[in-house]
């Protein structure tokens, strides 16, 4: 399943609500190499309610996506919240601002669909100024998720 979102005819890309099966190797590639690749199926990702964005930079049918996250409606400190999971972008097109288009018209459109307009991550350390730059803020001390190392969780309000 690919339901179109937006598309940059400049950059030639496409950002597209898909199923999970779309992200999974992306997400098990980048996020979990070297566990089992179950370890990239997370809680959640089969609900009605979740949303999984991947960027394509191509219309074709079997294109692979290039940078993918996943929006789960969770709660954080007691009231309710998207919780980004899972974001990763293919090693060989990270820095080209493909991350950054995903965030931008998903939250939106995730906010436009909902009522809940606060979201938040667990984001890993090098990962922060990312994060910063759209306007994410630090909302922890540093800790650690064993098969993943250093993070801080983040939020945002729309």
């Amino acid at each position: 399943m690919k339901e179109l979102i937006f598309q940059e005819k400049t950059r030639g890309i496409l950002i597209c609500r898909v199923s999970i099966d779309a992200i999974i190797d992306l997400r098990y590639r980048i996020l979990r190499a070297g566990l089992p690749k179950e370890s990239a199926e997370f809680p959640g990702d089969d609900a009605s309610s979740t949303w999984h964005i991947a960027v394509f930079r191509s219309a074709e049918e079997n294109a692979l996506p290039v940078t993918c996250a996943s929006f789960m409606l969770n709660s954080h400190k007691e009231k309710p919240a998207w919780q980004l999971r899972g974001m990763a972008t293919d090693h060989g097109q990270q820095g080209r601002g493909f991350g950054g288009e995903l965030l931008r018209y998903a939250l939106v459109l995730i906010a436009f669909d909902s009522k809940v307009r606060f979201f938040w991550c667990n984001a890993r350390v090098p990962a922060i100024p990312f994060y910063e730059r759209h306007g994410w803020k630090v909302d922890s001390e540093e800790f650690d998720i064993p098969t993943a190392g250093p993070h801080k969780k983040m939020v945002k309000q729309l």
